[in-house]
């Protein structure tokens, strides 16, 4: 059977006027901001207290984008006669935003959290050297990390806070409890009345009384 002329111009136009009758879903942005879920991976950022210059993340990553220099300061004994201890400080902690690709795996490896994701993602540059983001820029990135959601009613307690709480619990019942001393009780069972003191005053020799 030979298609009818005109019929795929028909259809098309059918196609059309569905669409045309339908709500858009086309967000007006920059005017109108889009609702990203709560894992959105926009840029990373970095809690400098929780970071202990572990090297981790900067061998993990793929694209070799972290930068971290560093130093060692020596530590004084807390205890007389106790070693003095080194630890590791950061002077410099940056990411390559050109170059890194949002795998995530520097945020997983991190063993100290002090890596977490933003879901923000305007920080674009007119120069691709702008895009390398150093620890100040990184910091300020965690202000806008959102909240870890809840857990559910119903999952497992974190071994973390059951060991804790266990902790406590056989520390209280360790504990010695205060005793009181009993308070002395009159045989007749009424309460003694406290000693009357005699008012004190000048008293008259013995010799000069009448």
């Amino acid at each position: 059977m030979a298609p009818i002329p005109g019929s795929g111009l028909a259809k098309g136009l059918a196609v059309t006027l569905r669409t045309m009758t339908k709500k858009t879903v086309t967000e007006q942005y920059p005017d109108t901001q889009p609702d990203l879920p709560p894992r959105t991976r926009g840029v990373i950022g970095l809690f400098e207290e929780n970071c202990t210059v572990c090297m981790l993340c900067a061998r993990e990553c793929p694209d070799w984008c972290i930068y971290i220099d560093s130093h060692k300061e020596t530590v004084p004994a807390a205890t007389p006669g106790g070693r003095e201890r080194s630890r590791n400080v950061l002077d410099r902690f940056a990411i390559d935003f050109s170059l890194c690709m949002y795998c995530g795996i520097c945020i997983e490896v991190c063993p100290f959290d002090a890596l977490f994701w933003s879901p923000e993602f305007e920080y674009a540059e007119t120069d691709i050297r702008d895009l390398t983001h150093e620890r100040d820029k990184l910091r300020e990135w965690m202000w806008t990390v959102p909240a870890p959601p809840a857990l559910d009613p119903g999952a497992e307690e974190p071994k973390e806070i059951a060991a804790a709480r266990k902790t406590a619990e056989k520390l209280a019942t360790t504990q010695p409890q205060p005793t009181t001393q009993p308070q002395p009780t009159d045989p007749t069972g009424s309460n003694p009345e406290p000693p009357t003191e005699p008012p004190a005053g000048p008293t008259a020799p013995e010799g000069d009384a009448p």
